[in-house]
């Protein structure tokens, strides 16, 4: 089984900047899709970005122009940097990864992290 972890969060100034990690550890596998994931109080679970193997990236609208996804595969790390941070970027994160056991090759598994949260207030 493959376990991520995310850290990265805390309590961010509007306007600032914050660097979301997420590592990945467990039973050897090959990895198809990384993806950031927030949830807002009262709000629904939404995608802010994601990062194939081949490094293809997407992000949702409203990170746009603020935000950056990468992946280390050396480390077996993905990050998530946002700069000008908003009060509506305040949210649980979650690492999210799709990916092929080597042990269970027929197998796509969706992981998921326990979540960092991100607080944007004065």
């Amino acid at each position: 089984q493959v376990q991520l972890v995310e850290s990265g969060g805390g309590l961010v100034q509007p306007g600032g900047s914050l660097r979301l990690s997420c590592v990945a550890s467990g039973s050897i596998f090959f990895i198809g899709t990384m993806a950031w994931y927030r949830q807002a109080p009262g709000k629904q679970r939404e995608l802010v970005a994601d990062i194939t193997s081949g490094s293809t990236t997407y992000y949702t609208d409203s990170v746009k122009d603020r935000a950056t996804i990468s992946i280390d595969n050396a480390k077996k790390m993905v990050y998530l940097h946002i700069d000008t941070l908003k009060p509506e970027d305040t949210a649980v994160y979650y690492c999210n990864a799709r990916l092929t056991l080597v042990a269970a090759p027929t197998k796509v598994l969706d992981a998921w992290g326990q979540g960092t949260l991100v607080t944007v207030s004065s």
